[in-house]
């Protein structure tokens, strides 16, 4: 994100006197026509794709996203080409416009054929459509705090383990409600925690989360968490803890702030994560295979969906594995 800001910023300090729009390719060697913009006096930032009038004159967005819009005009210097403006109106989204932006152009820049670049580009604004929905409500639920600190628990295990931090934080999927929280390959990581003094189980959100048809080597990682007021690790601080280990790599660290909003984690929602920490009761990995407790997709009759189930984590004890035997086992091709 951080070339994406420095041309706004660019593009705001030539706009100071005068009124109009501007805007500045972001990718000289790319055959994406994909362009950052500011209009002025409105002060309006906007992600703009330049695409021939023949493909544009059709094209039409149809999702709200508060504090955006989207319109559709001609190029001025080009009547044959139409630019598809997304326009952020609201700066008080200005957080989630800058990773949206970033994640779209990571999604199209590469791509030169312009049915391929719009696809890409729809796919990923709805992906992005409830996240804008999010940003005004009251933060991530105990539930989800939970889950999220889980999932950066285990991220900073692997970071630690590889040095190839890219490559380790772009294998988490779970902001991207992938099936699996870790996934690369042939290997996934659903990662589970739980809290309570009562056994010990995890929830299962579908029959394939747990299913192993098409992977070679799938792990579950439980840990089991205590909550405290004002002690332990708070969501916050093993985020930053993070965001510490990949300063070194400004292309990571993109990575991970973009996946973190993606996750529900803003930065104006800081202040309701600071007095509730985690202390580490357990942690245990688990390899899935053979008979580990689960539905698989094979196992459900045709007419049947929407399974979810629990799993009682004392009886997975056979399938435990050591946390070197899983890096050993997750390393990048």
């Amino acid at each position: 994100m951080e070339r994406i800001n420095q041309i706004w910023n660019q593009l705001e300090s030539r706009s100071s006197t005068v009124a109009g729009l501007f805007k500045q390719r972001y990718s000289d060697t790319s055959e994406c026509d994909a362009y950052l913009g500011f209009k002025c006096p409105e002060n309006y930032r906007m992600l703009i794709l330049r695409v021939p009038h023949s493909v544009g004159k059709d094209f039409n967005l149809n999702y709200e996203f508060k504090g955006l819009k989207f319109e559709k005009i001609y190029d001025p210097g080009d009547p044959e080409f139409v630019l598809l403006n997304l326009v952020l109106i609201n700066k008080e989204f200005k957080e989630v416009f800058n990773s949206l932006v970033d994640g779209v152009l990571d999604n199209i820049i590469h791509e030169s054929e312009i049915n391929a670049i719009l696809r890409r580009y729809v796919e990923r604004l709805t992906e992005w459509q409830s996240l804008f929905e999010r940003f005004n409500k009251p933060g991530l639920s105990p539930e989800e705090q939970r889950g999220l600190f889980g999932e950066l628990f285990f991220l900073r295990k692997f970071l630690h383990n590889n040095s190839d931090f890219h490559k380790v934080v772009n294998s988490w999927v779970g902001p991207e409600k992938q099936v699996r929280d870790f996934q690369s390959g042939l290997w996934s990581v659903e990662v589970k925690t739980s809290s309570g003094n009562n056994h010990q189980k995890v929830h299962i959100s579908s029959e394939r989360q747990l299913d192993t048809s098409n992977i070679e080597n799938l792990f579950l990682f439980h840990i089991s968490l205590e909550p405290k007021q004002n002690s332990g690790e708070t969501l916050n601080d093993i985020a930053a803890s993070v965001s510490e280990i990949l300063s070194s790599d400004a292309s990571a660290l993109t990575l991970f702030k973009r996946k973190l909003i993606e996750g529900g984690y803003f930065e104006h929602h800081k202040s309701l994560y600071e007095t509730v920490g985690y202390l580490i009761r357990q942690e245990q990995f688990y390899e899935v295979r053979d008979d580990f407790p689960r539905i698989e997709e094979k196992d459900i009759r045709n007419g049947v969906g929407d399974v979810k189930y629990t799993i009682i984590i004392s009886q997975c004890s056979a399938f435990a594995v050591t946390e070197q035997q899983v890096i050993q086992t997750i390393q990048f091709l």
